[in-house]
């Protein structure tokens, strides 16, 4: 059984200096890596250059992967040959369009232009006091999966902060639902701290706590391998 997994944030450049990004480390994704390399399986490691990562392996493939259309392509072309996808990646809601001063947003007559221009400058000027950055929003590639291998196992990730846990769950039901995942890790990102990472394993037939990040790994492998 070949497992792939995602882990850690992907950034979106605004030009050749700036981006935006998250603050996932990959940690997770290192951890449930190494799970399933200690028993024995080949993974690929669909990770980023900042990410904390697993080290060299005989059966670890790495593929470095910077923003969300790399991401695609990569996901795109892995997909199919994999049994497993565990997507733990961060990945950027949206990617900048445009960034230009505020001065010429406001004098705009209509704002829908901005939409359709590039910067071209390798570094955007910073003479602004205050700038406008226009954002498009990326494809939920979780949601592109199941075409790209209708038979694979999927198991996604969820992030909401500071919700009820009755918000979380449903969110993570409907996730589970829509995407044809076999499992949803629900987190919120108040109970992750201090070491401890409180998250709700959502299937179709149970929800089962973890409390660590070493506990989720062991809770997917074993969900993994119990059902394979």
């Amino acid at each position: 059984m070949n497992i792939l997994i995602t882990s850690g944030g992907t950034s979106e450049k605004i030009d050749q200096v700036r981006s935006i990004t998250n603050h996932s480390t990959g940690q997770l994704g290192k951890i449930i890596s190494e799970k399933f390399l200690e028993a024995g399986f080949s993974v690929t490691l669909v990770t980023t250059p900042t990410a904390v990562q697993p080290n060299a392996h005989p059966r670890l493939t790495k593929v470095i992967i910077k923003d969300v259309a790399e991401l695609q392509t990569v996901l795109e072309k892995e997909t199919p040959t994999h049994q497993v996808l565990i997507h733990s990646m961060a990945v950027s809601d949206y990617s900048p369009v445009y960034m230009t001063g505020f001065h010429a947003v406001k004098e705009a007559t209509n704002l829908e232009q901005f939409l359709h221009q590039t910067n071209q400058e390798s570094k955007i000027s910073s003479e602004e006091d205050y700038q406008v950055l226009f954002l498009k929003k990326n494809p939920k590639l979780i949601s592109l999966v199941k075409a790209w291998n209708p038979d694979i196992r999927l198991i996604g990730f969820k992030l909401l902060v500071d919700v009820s846990q009755d918000q979380l769950l449903s969110v993570a039901r409907a996730s589970l639902k829509k995407n044809q995942a076999e499992m949803i890790v629900a987190n919120d990102l108040s109970e992750i701290q201090d070491g401890k990472h409180r998250a709700y394993l959502v299937t179709k037939d149970a929800t089962r706590i973890a409390k660590t990040k070493l506990d989720i790994a062991q809770k997917i492998f074993h969900h993994i391998t119990n059902k394979g």
